[in-house]
């Protein structure tokens, strides 16, 4: 470029450069990619996550011992009757009519097998005014909220005959119906309207429909392309609903922005006076290549998800991933070529209260002038003053809970199955998540085995760790046995854990663990959220370093400079740190959690933390390299450090600013979610981004790269071996020769 053709052009320029001279061609190759992923990917179907996958530890070992068995545990349903006041008991008439009309009511639905009644298992509170009705659903467990309504309808019908006592349901399969019917629009919803809420501030920002849609339509294709990639690749790593929606906001975000960068330049460099090939070709050797090392950097931080060993957050990562490389892919190929065929009419439908900026003018820089000004003159108060507040804001974190949420955490007491599901914890502790032993015998029914079988159960009790009734169920053709134990603390996630600990260092080694040949993993909701906990907790450390050393190496590839790599990690640390403070206020602390509909959540949903500093310091690297790269541009272009700095964020500070927005709209639409860990998530990555493009990027990278002067570019002459990854983006090419208005452009 600036040394004629004798140096090697950048990647971004070069794909930049045939797509605008293979127009068709490269439109053409875009769309059958999306329609090729789309139906093969439909063809192929989509494996979804086994909850038996979900995790290591007992838990996975129990759920493996129950898959190899062949053994299908059907979804259990519970329904509690229970005297409205103290006069009422089980042993009186009215109760016991009660219990047999439900009894009698379930079984004619057809949908329900061994219907037991609380006077022969026993399931009665020690106060005699509850009861439990329990019986499991036919069919497969997994699709068993799909069947479940005619026996929730069939209890509602009992509860109308029987106004003294209350009557209700509970289970998984009914649980799951009421979660689907209150909040399955509520997703749908959120992800429906992220797309115009992009649309609008895109329509803002660039005042003319076809720029504004631009965006859009890349994000939205690249969306398309990936969901048929993810059916493919799921044959290899299962795919989940979570992983589609994270994919959905990640390839939003990224998308936009992508192609929000390209686009900005290239209609900036044509405002500077310069013809659309000229233009265009800039655009993509600057631009381009920065879209470029932001996106490799993007997957490299969404890559470290794959090390958790957790099914789900793989998923999430791989899908995450994989939207960011269509994207990349697309805004450095097929946008080009859409650029250059549309040519002016990208300024088409302008938006006629939106004036047109004068040509010439950077993009909204007057409010960034002023700010710059004041943090160049006096650097060391700036710094100061941002790292102070964002200490300061992050100090919270420091004391950050977490744990998975209960049901009434996660949903409120609105939805009636969670009052519910409290009735049945306080009469029945642990009785609606009790904990499952798997035991698997050479002979289940040898003598030995079945003695250990019954010390297991009478010290479950006499330990404290239960109250009973603990429930045996034997497979003799798999030598398998199930036992159910409710643990002491129910709902109560730290006092059941205990109960748990109890179980498992107490009164499974004194008992079943001392038979040859056992193996008695114990499983259910509280045992599989420790499991979890612990291998999130063991995963943190390599994550973490993977990410770090990873980005730290590409930005010292790309930029070629120590400080450059170094500053970009630690200023990206104190953007993720500022996030987690702001999280734990809210959520844990509850300071303004009304603001955002979150009280007495009281912790932080286990899994968001590493999530959150996978995507942030994936989607704050995005802006960084697109900042930098102009400050090293505007330097190599022969300008003075501190008049670089300037000229890079303020020409960048419209874009930066404009994906920002975008980004925390639509991850604020999720923060509307009802679901606490949704609202955490949507919360936690808006308030990071717009740290991020504000205090980050505007006061704080000025700040320090000012500070640092000539040592921003530093780079040991040790590690001038490593391979060159800049390309020359000093003065850009002349303008090319006048061009015919209908003749196609030329890069």
């Amino acid at each position: 470029m600036g040394n004629g053709d004798s140096r090697v052009r950048g990647l971004a320029a070069r794909a930049g450069g045939w797509s605008a001279r293979h127009r068709w061609a490269a439109v053409g190759i875009w769309v059958l990619f999306v329609v090729l992923a789309m139906g093969l990917g439909s063809a192929a179907g989509r494996v979804d996550v086994d909850a038996s996958d979900q995790m290591g530890g007992e838990t996975h070992t129990a759920a493996q011992i129950i898959d190899d068995a062949g053994i299908k545990e059907p979804a259990g349903e519970t329904v509690l009757i229970q005297a409205r006041d103290g006069a009422v008991t089980a042993t009186d008439a009215a109760f016991k009519a009660a219990v047999a009309d439900v009894v009698e009511a379930v079984g004619a639905t057809g949908r329900v097998t061994d219907v037991t009644s609380p006077y022969d298992t026993g399931t009665i509170s020690k106060d005699g005014r509850s009861a439990l009705v329990q019986f499991d659903m036919r069919g497969a467990a997994e699709t068993a909220a799909d069947r479940v309504e005619p026996v929730l309808k069939a209890v509602e019908g009992v509860q109308k005959d029987h106004g003294s006592l209350r009557i209700e349901e509970i289970g998984g399969a009914s649980m799951t119906k009421q979660y689907q019917d209150a909040f399955g629009s509520d997703f749908q919803q959120a992800e429906y309207s992220a797309v115009p809420v992009a649309l609008g501030i895109l329509l803002i920002a660039f005042g003319a429909l076809v720029a504004a849609l631009l965006p859009v339509a890349l994000a939205i294709t690249a969306i398309v392309a990936t969901m048929g990639l993810m059916g493919l690749v799921s044959h290899v790593q299962p795919m989940s609903d979570t992983a589609n929606s994270v994919m959905l906001l990640v390839g939003l975000a990224v998308g936009v922005d992508y192609c929000l960068f390209y686009l900005r330049r290239e209609r900036e460099e044509r405002e500077a006076g310069r013809d659309p090939g000229t233009a265009l070709r800039i655009a993509a050797a600057t631009s381009g290549r920065a879209i470029i090392v932001s996106g490799v950097t993007v997957c490299v931080a969404m890559a470290g998800m794959l090390f958790t060993g957790i099914a789900e957050f793989e998923a999430m990562g791989l899908a995450s991933l994989m939207v960011v490389a269509v994207a990349m892919v697309g805004s450095v190929t097929v946008l080009p070529a859409l650029l250059s065929l549309l040519g002016e009419r990208v300024e088409k439908g302008r938006i006629p209260f939106l004036r047109r900026r004068n040509r010439g003018v950077p993009a909204e820089s007057r409010f960034w002038t002023a700010v710059l000004r004041g943090v160049l003159a006096r650097p060391v108060v700036s710094v100061v003053v941002a790292v102070g507040a964002l200490l300061a804001i992050a100090a919270p974190a420091l004391g950050m809970k977490t744990s998975q949420l209960t049901l009434d955490q996660e949903f409120g007491n609105d939805l009636a199955i969670v009052q519910t599901y409290n009735r049945v914890n306080e009469a029945f502790p642990g009785g609606s998540e009790p904990a499952e032993v798997v035991v698997r015998a050479r002979d289940i029914n040898a003598p030995e085995v079945k003695q250990a079988l019954a010390d297991f159960k009478q010290q479950a009790i006499d330990s404290g760790a239960s109250r009973g009734p603990v429930d045996i169920k034997l497979h003799d053709a798999q030598n398998v046995a199930l036992v159910s134990v409710p643990l002491v603390g129910g709902s109560d996630m730290d006092k059941a854990g205990k109960s748990l600990e109890k179980l498992r260092d107490e009164v499974r080694p004194a008992t079943l663990g001392k038979i040859d040949g056992v193996r008695a993993p114990i499983t259910g909701q509280v045992a599989g959220s420790k499991d979890f906990n612990d291998q999130l907790i063991r995963s943190v450390v390599p994550v973490f370093a993977f990410v770090v050393v990873f980005a730290f190496l590409l930005m010292l590839l790309s930029f070629r400079s120590l400080t450059v790599a170094i500053t970009s990690i630690v200023l990206n640390l104190l953007s993720v740190g500022a996030a987690y403070g702001i999280l734990v206020a809210i959520f844990q602390h509850g300071w303004g959690a009304s603001l955002v509909g979150a009280e007495g959540v009281g912790a932080i949903v286990t899994w968001l933390p590493l999530f959150l500093f996978v995507i942030l310091f994936g989607l704050s690297m995005d802006y960084h390299v697109f900042v930098v790269s102009r400050i090293r541009e505007a330097r190599l272009r022969g300008r003075g450090t501190k008049e670089a700095i300037q000229h890079g964020v303020v020409t960048t500070a419209g874009v930066v600013t404009s994906a920002a927005v975008i980004m925390v709209a639509v991850f604020a639409i999720f923060g509307t979610l009802s679901m606490q860990s949704m609202k955490q998530m949507g919360v936690g990555l808006a308030a990071a981004v717009l740290i991020d493009a504000t205090v980050i990027r505007g006061v704080l990278l000025p700040a320090v790269m000012a500070l640092l002067g000539e040592r921003n570019w530093y780079l040991p002459k040790w590690l001038h071996r490593l391979p060159d990854l800049t390309h020359d983006e000093s003065p850009e090419p002349p303008p090319p020769a006048h061009r015919d208005k209908d003749e196609p452009l030329r890069v």
